[in-house]
């Protein structure tokens, strides 16, 4: 069976300096600094977190805790949207906002040394990190909302 071959995508912001770039096979500031273990990982995470955030939701259900407390669930959804997000990037913002990447087996991680590339990855950690709480304050407000 042959390996699944990964999409390019296009890096850069001038139309005239696109480069693909198949993400995932080297580290990329701002665009890749985990590997497919790491990926794996993270979207592990995300699988356990958003079941944690369905069974915390029937819980409150079932206990007809007043719906402000369904708010909580808006925890576990945040982590599964950041083990979701950092998969699907294949950035890690944990790694990122440290200034190191890891592309190989789980556990070993390489220092950035470049003072621009660590801007970057952090730059793009912070994005990861707020995507992921504001979908973790709407799945709380959905919850909050659900009449039941």
């Amino acid at each position: 069976m042959t390996p699944a071959k990964r999409k390019p995508i296009l890096i850069g912001r001038d139309p005239a300096e696109l480069k693909p770039v198949i993400v995932g096979s080297e580290y990329q500031a701002g665009v890749c600094n985990i590997g497919p273990a790491e990926i794996a990982r993270r979207r592990r995470f995300g699988h356990v977190a958003v079941l944690a955030a369905l069974v915390l939701l029937a819980v409150l259900i079932a206990l007809h805790v007043s719906p402000l407390w369904r708010m909580l669930i808006a925890l576990p959804a945040a982590g599964a949207a950041s083990g979701y997000i950092q998969a699907r990037m294949h950035f890690c913002a944990n790694f990122g906002s440290r200034g190191v990447y890891n592309l190989g087996e789980v556990g070993t991680v390489t220092s950035v040394a470049d003072a621009a590339a660590r801007a970057r990855d952090r730059a793009r950690a912070m994005q990861i990190t707020l995507a992921s709480v504001l979908i973790g304050l709407v799945a709380g407000v959905v919850a909050v909302l659900l009449p039941v």
